[in-house]
């Protein structure tokens, strides 16, 4: 007999086989129990009838309590009127170990008890599908980037400088030295793609906020890509590219898991029409002051209602271009012809997930940067190794920073706000 996973068994229907798994839930009709079953690659039923079992058999599966995991042994059928299309008609049932009193039973509960209770959270159906949908966008990610001969980097996470800015950095003591924790790894993947020519990241980052929105984690991770001998248009032509493939892979392989989270498939495949739709940062204040948004001015950062509005006047993420310099980080290419903006663009998806990209040209001119540093109050010392790139064979070069996190939102179509927790709590950056 043949030990297979849940996820297998299109492949052996007619078969007798085993599996183990656990009792997400069960119900009985008297002379039949429906077992539904889980095994962390998918969800199925398990049918056991009285009149084809031992009758300890079927008594054993009356008994069996939520979340006690089992070995099965039964029959592979087609299931037509469930969405896996597969079930299991069990023969034999062995108990490996009980479950009692498990918090999370099938009944509504509220988000900041599963919150509290998120290492259980994690065995349901909606959370099991979520991560499916991540673990899809992260192996797109790489097949996206090697086929584009990116070569990957791991910047370090403890340093010694910052990228954005000193307020919600992470400080700790490095052997008598200040170290912070990374909120990106930008500024190294700038001296990577100045060996390799096309480079990314992904790894954690940080933010010290404590924020009541799902817009800001504590801790998340971020793709980083740096591209050498690249301006700014043609680094958004490989970010919309980029968003794109992880949108038609997520179609392609997580069907299962968009059934379960009831995504529209429909919607996400606006999504693979390029190009995205570019709107200026002087457009976008305009249409929002047309608009009745009293509450901006030119020079303002956008907030969530400002991104809903613009991503909604579109029907797929929109790249707004070219912020006011004094909202952006040092390290952006000045424009041309104007010295109050930067070259720079935000991908803003749709449906009111907010910013799911950011990225510019850089900055590439030696004595442009040393001012930038000295007007934002950063150590000259701890920059120096970052001049350096803009002294010894410097090119044009741009890139950009995807959070996976609001990307897995977004893709997923959830919903989720609580009250951010000082100390990011296991598995944190799962639930965005």
């Amino acid at each position: 007999m043949e030990q297979i996973q849940i996820i297998d068994s299109k492949h052996h229907v007619g078969e007798t086989v085993k599996i183990g798994a656990w009792i997400a839930n069960k119900r009985s009709s008297g002379k039949i129990a429906f077992l539904q079953l889980r095994d962390g690659t998918a969800y199925f039923q398990g049918i056991v009838v009285k009149s084809e079992v031992p009758e300890e058999v079927f008594q054993l599966a009356k008994s069996l309590t939520q979340e006690t995991s089992v070995w099965i042994t039964g029959e592979i059928r087609e299931d037509s009127r469930s969405k896996f299309g597969y079930e299991i008609g069990v023969t034999g049932i062995e108990v490996i170990g009980e479950s009692h009193e498990y918090p999370i039973t099938p009944k509504e509960h509220g988000t900041d008890f599963l919150m509290d209770h998120r290492h259980l959270w994690l065995r349901s159906s909606r959370q099991h599908a979520i991560m499916q949908i991540r673990n899809e966008i992260i192996r797109a990610t790489y097949e996206f980037f090697n086929k584009n001969n990116f070569v990957k980097i791991d910047p370090p996470i403890l340093t010694a400088s910052t990228a954005e800015g000193t307020t919600d950095l992470f400080e700790t003591n490095y052997f008598d030295q200040k170290a912070y924790l990374s909120q990106s790894g930008q500024l190294y993947m700038e001296a990577a793609a100045l060996a390799f020519g096309k480079v990314f990241s992904f790894g954690p980052t940080f933010r010290a906020e404590k924020s009541k929105t799902r817009r800001h984690l504590i801790e998340f991770w971020m793709i980083e890509p740096e591209m050498a001998f690249m301006h700014q248009e043609e680094s958004l032509e490989v970010q919309e590219q980029y968003v794109a493939f992880l949108v038609q892979s997520v179609l392609d392989n997580c069907d299962y898991a968009l059934d379960v989270l009831g995504r529209d498939r429909e919607v996400l495949k606006k999504y693979t029409q390029l190009p995205f739709p570019r709107i200026s940062y002087d457009e976008a204040v305009e249409l929002l002051k047309e608009n009745g948004f009293d509450d901006i001015e030119w020079g303002d950062d956008f907030g969530s209602p400002h991104e809903t509005f613009i991503a909604n006047s579109f029907d797929r993420p929109v790249f707004i271009l070219n912020y006011p310099k004094a909202i952006k980080a040092f390290y952006m290419k000045p424009h041309p012809t104007r010295e109050d903006v930067v070259i720079c663009a935000d991908m803003i998806a749709p449906e009111g997930y907010g910013e799911i990209i950011g990225g510019s040209e850089r900055a590439v001119d030696h004595d442009y940067l040393l001012e930038q540093i000295r007007n934002h109050n950063l150590d000259e010392k701890e920059y120096s190794w970052y001049l350096d790139l803009r002294r010894y064979g410097s090119v044009p070069h741009s890139g950009f920073g995807l959070g996976l996190e609001r990307t897995v939102t977004w893709l997923s179509g959830i919903e989720h706000v609580r009250e951010a927790s000082p100390f990011p709590r296991l598995l944190n950056r799962i639930y965005p």
